[in-house]
């Protein structure tokens, strides 16, 4: 599944669910490119974050040539 991860309002990504997106309001996170300083173990940990949404954000940063914190 090779969707365009267009970028909405909610400083992510659309399609991303809302409790995702409060998860990472709630951690600081309020842009796409901060995710860049955590690691997809740390963004997992997060109460309302699952698997789908690690993997929308995942493909969003690869769409900008970045990805997560090794």
């Amino acid at each position: 599944m090779n969707k365009k991860a267009a970028s909405s309002g909610n400083g992510f990504t659309q399609g991303l669910s809302q409790p995702a997106i409060r998860a990472l309001h709630g951690a600081g996170y309020t842009k796409l490119e901060q995710l860049t300083k955590a690691t997809a173990a740390e963004l997992k940990q997060l109460h309302g974050m699952g698997p789908k949404a690690l993997e929308q954000l995942r493909n969003a940063l690869a769409e900008k040539g970045l990805a997560f914190r090794s």
